[in-house]
């Protein structure tokens, strides 16, 4: 299966050239070629959420917002209605209260952190996997740290299908040398299959520095057969301000 990781950006008008209203036809142009089986989307607005439903009309689309309202951003999982049956799904905010919508921990910015999580089958071939897909918070390095380790700690507790596949996406905001990633290390058999990638965050060339920051992970029977990111640009107009980041993933036997 093809699985994308993609930071869409927050729309809020704030990109001149690169606002999504005009990056719009290059996404959709993109998924339609690559024609991924599921993509991980951070960053999601409620009117892009919308967007996404009326113009995928191959996938379900699914996530809520992360504030007390249910509103503002969003870590959305698009996955194609004729390949997989949902078997289970799992919202959740990265905080001491996991299950009260808009909290967050302590040491980190004044934006929530949500977690979106699916238990899916493959209607070919019957197999079963576990898919999380996150956007850890930009400013707490312990709240990243903690939001790792929450996650982790949770699939490890897991009595519905305790044992199968597990993929972990999302925008971690942290660099692959970074403290809080020392915690993948503590729960074995994950494998970074985005390593060596890159830079996956360009911010559209402008003052900050790009960084290596968005990432596949998996965990069990299933490994990658390749790895590549979207550098689809044109007229100086990209997908997003981030590179999607595209992996060819096989359930083993």
């Amino acid at each position: 299966m093809k699985l994308v990781t993609f930071n869409i950006r927050c729309d809020f008008g704030q990109d001149g050239k690169n606002n999504f209203c005009n990056r719009k036809p290059l996404i959709l142009k993109k998924l339609k070629e690559e024609n991924p089986d599921i993509i991980c989307f951070q960053e999601v607005l409620p009117h892009v959420a919308v967007w996404l439903r009326e113009n995928l009309s191959d996938y379900y689309v699914i996530g809520c917002g992360r504030s007390t309202t249910l509103e503002d951003e969003q870590v959305t999982i698009a996955y194609r209605k004729e390949k997989f049956n949902l078997m289970k799904m799992d919202t959740y905010w990265l905080s001491e209260t996991p299950f009260v919508p808009g909290s967050r921990y302590e040491n980190q910015s004044e934006c929530p952190r949500v977690c979106t999580e699916v238990v899916l089958e493959d209607m070919e071939n019957r197999k079963v996997f576990r898919l999380i897909n996150t956007h850890l918070d930009y400013l707490g390095a312990e709240a990243r740290r903690l939001g790792l380790v929450q996650i982790l700690e949770k699939v490890e507790k897991e009595t519905f299908f305790p044992h199968i596949p597990i993929i972990l996406t999302g925008d971690f905001n942290v660099e692959p040398d970074g403290e809080e990633l020392k915690v993948m290390q503590k729960y074995p058999g994950y494998v970074n299959v985005t390593e060596g990638i890159g830079i996956t965050y360009h911010g559209y060339g402008g003052q900050e520095p790009p960084e290596c920051i968005d990432y596949i992970y998996c965990r069990g029977a299933v490994k990658a057969a390749g790895v590549e990111k979207w550098t689809d640009e044109q007229d100086g107009v990209y997908l997003s301000d981030h590179y999607p980041v595209c992996a060819l993933l096989e359930l083993a036997e």
